[in-house]
């Protein structure tokens, strides 16, 4: 059970990061390597600002990070473990929602 401020801070931080689909987007991006802003807003057909908004989240989480490259930025993973913890993320709800062995899930609506 988790009861250090620090963990349960860091999964908060976490779960506000993948709140949003354009955050969660983004983070699968990364997770095939650094881009520039202007690249992720195309890749992802959103605004600059609006992508702005998200990658200062993203940042602020600390999920990812700036990487100067002559005058432009560069976005990318904070930590290369980022990209597996996010497919093993991935993998389990996955593997959960094909699993509806929990004999309450059908009325209860829990699994």
């Amino acid at each position: 059970m988790l009861t250090v401020a620090p963990d349960i801070e860091v999964l908060a931080r976490f779960g506000r990061a993948l709140a949003d689909p354009i955050r969660c987007r983004l983070l699968l991006v990364l997770r095939e390597g650094p881009a520039h802003p202007s690249d992720l807003a195309d890749k992802l057909g959103i605004s600059r600002t609006r992508l702005s908004n998200h990658l200062a989240c993203l940042r602020d989480c600390g999920l990812v990070v700036t990487v100067p490259v002559g005058r432009r930025i560069r976005y990318e993973l904070a930590d290369e473990r980022l990209g597996h913890a996010l497919d093993d993320l991935r993998a389990a709800v996955v593997a959960v929602a094909a699993d509806r062995s929990c004999p309450d899930a059908e009325t209860e609506g829990c699994c």
